[in-house]
């Protein structure tokens, strides 16, 4: 499956969304990091363009922001990829847990492993969502609390297409 066919299914085919529970996880890796990439650069290119300021809080770290000169871009680049790639996986772990549970309360049967990735397939709207509130400093405080809350209804109807537990 392409990545756009994937993209696709994960805004607005549930099914599919839990379906994508079997995807190996190499595909699942890969669509979580163009994520990433997309999460680092845009970011990235926001320090660049002077929107996000660093080394404001003193004086002596905005000297030593000024000796270090250009080595500063690739030292941001690599920080701002490494705290995305931390944030998203576990992010992504924690709404597999959260899954879980939900698995549990409707009787359905289903594995961490799988969860996790359908947790992780299901992170596109809300990754797509706080690029989005980035751009907004008044959404600041709440957009966790919104893109928490819209990962969790994408995890809970995907929840609704894994397998019943046999009786």
């Amino acid at each position: 499956m392409k990545f756009h066919q994937l993209v696709k299914a994960a805004i607005h085919e549930p099914k599919k969304l839990a379906a994508f529970r079997l995807l190996p996880i190499g595909k699942v890796f890969r669509y979580v990091f163009i994520f990433v990439a997309l999460f680092t650069l845009l970011s990235f290119t926001r320090y660049i363009a002077g929107d996000a300021v660093l080394f404001e809080s003193s004086p002596e770290l905005l000297e030593h922001g000024e000796t270090i000169g250009g080595l500063i871009y690739p030292i941001a680049f690599l920080l701002q990829l490494v705290i995305s790639t931390t944030y998203i996986f576990i992010r992504i772990s924690i709404f597999g847990y959260v899954g879980i549970l939900l698995l549990k309360l409707m009787k359905r049967r289903g594995e961490y492993r799988h969860m996790w990735r359908t947790s992780a397939i299901a992170i596109t709207i809300p990754v797509l969502l706080t690029i989005g509130f980035d751009f907004f400093p008044a959404m600041k405080n709440v957009s966790t609390g919104i893109t928490s809350l819209v990962h969790f209804a994408y995890i809970a109807v995907a929840a609704k297409y894994y397998p019943k537990i046999p009786r």
